[in-house]
């Protein structure tokens, strides 16, 4: 793990509090073995950067685009929003190598470091909020994130398969398909979730995620292959 003020520099941000960035790279984990760490672990400020992203994502789009639906918005900021993309982000920018966790968490690069990824860029932005305000994390999220909008909605990335299954379901089965965890494991910092994607009684396919709504998407998704509406 490096220095943060070398983060700082890579990222153009200059914090007035080091501290916030420090919690915002602290994961539960690094706590465990690392009693006199004097900074708490990110989950609290990762909730208020949560939703600072999802505002500021949402007014972009309102702003930026005045003829598209309600619908067509909620479908691009899922895209821009959701834990995969954010994890990419956070890779992207070198996030990684800096965040603290324990040796277990840093063995390990499957599903578990993209959720701890996707937490370290909420975390990032609800601290640079707390330090900065609202125009800083506008600024910053434009650089990295929302320059990627046209991308996805040239790529049609924004179409979201929960709304496309629905539609076929509805065409084909005269139904509206229903979605249910199936499991649900790991601690609360880390969570895995198991849903199927039901028509009626008929579990179509099952979809895995680190929120239950990435695993319903996924679920519908993987219903949309087994049914052949792709």
């Amino acid at each position: 793990m490096k220095d943060p003020a070398l983060l700082e520099k890579k990222l153009g941000l200059a914090f007035i509090d080091r501290g916030l960035l420090m919690e915002a790279l602290t994961h539960r984990s690094f706590l465990n073995e690392n009693r006199g760490w004097p900074y708490p672990h990110n989950e609290r400020i990762e909730f208020l950067g949560d939703a600072v992203i999802e505002m500021v994502v949402t007014q972009y789009l309102f702003e930026t685009y005045p003829d598209r639906t309600e619908g067509d918005m909620t479908a691009v900021r899922v895209a821009l929003v959701n834990g995969q993309m954010l994890a990419e982000v956070s890779r992207g920018l070198g996030i990684e190598e800096f965040i603290f966790m324990s040796q277990g968490e840093l063995k390990d690069t499957g599903r578990a470091r993209t959720y701890i990824l996707c937490a370290a860029f909420e975390a990032l932005l609800g601290a640079l909020y707390m330090d900065q305000g609202w125009k800083a994390v506008q600024a910053f999220l434009k650089r990295v994130l929302l320059s990627r909008t046209e991308g996805l909605i040239d790529a049609g990335a924004h179409r979201d398969p929960k709304s496309a299954f629905q539609a076929k379901a509805q065409e084909q089965y005269q139904t509206t398909p229903t979605y249910r965890v199936l499991e649900e494991t790991g601690p609360d910092h880390d969570k895995h979730f198991v849903c199927g994607a039901f028509i009626g009684e008929e579990l179509v396919a099952k979809g895995r995620g680190a929120k239950k709504q990435e695993a319903e998407t996924d679920a519908a998704k993987q219903a949309l292959k087994v049914k052949g509406w792709s």
